[in-house]
């Protein structure tokens, strides 16, 4: 089971970029999928997620408007993105793809987990 970030990088406020996560090992097409961060001395949070069939999304307040998840179920895997516009330096923090059993809630109860990508704002 593997879940691969990519896409982070460095931008400047105001700016954007787009996460991706590409899931293979196993089948996530039934999965919900998530997003989460963790900047430096904070804990992780939740960021965003979407289920199996994208009509059920859920955003942490800090990023609803500036942010949109999406995802695409391929036959032999699972894409996961998130879109990441009017970015703002407390954007700045290691972003995580995760996927999970559970169909609810969204925002919690991840058992599987990738590596991160580093995404940081400059001001």
């Amino acid at each position: 089971v593997q879940l691969q970030a990519s896409g982070g990088g460095l931008v400047q406020t105001g700016g954007s970029l787009r996460l991706s996560c590409a899931a293979s090992g196993r089948t996530f097409s039934n999965n919900v999928m998530g997003w989460f961060r963790q900047a430096p001395d904070k804990e992780r949070e939740f960021v965003a997620a979407i289920n199996w069939s994208s009509s059920s999304t859920s955003y942490a307040d800090s990023v609803k408007g500036r942010f949109t998840i999406s995802r695409d179920n391929a036959k032999n895997s699972v894409s996961v993105y998130l879109q990441m516009n009017s970015l703002k330096p407390e954007d700045t923090a290691v972003y995580y793809c995760a996927a999970k059993s559970s169909i609810s809630p969204l925002n919690r109860g991840y058992n599987y987990w990738g590596q991160g990508t580093q995404v940081t704002v400059s001001s």
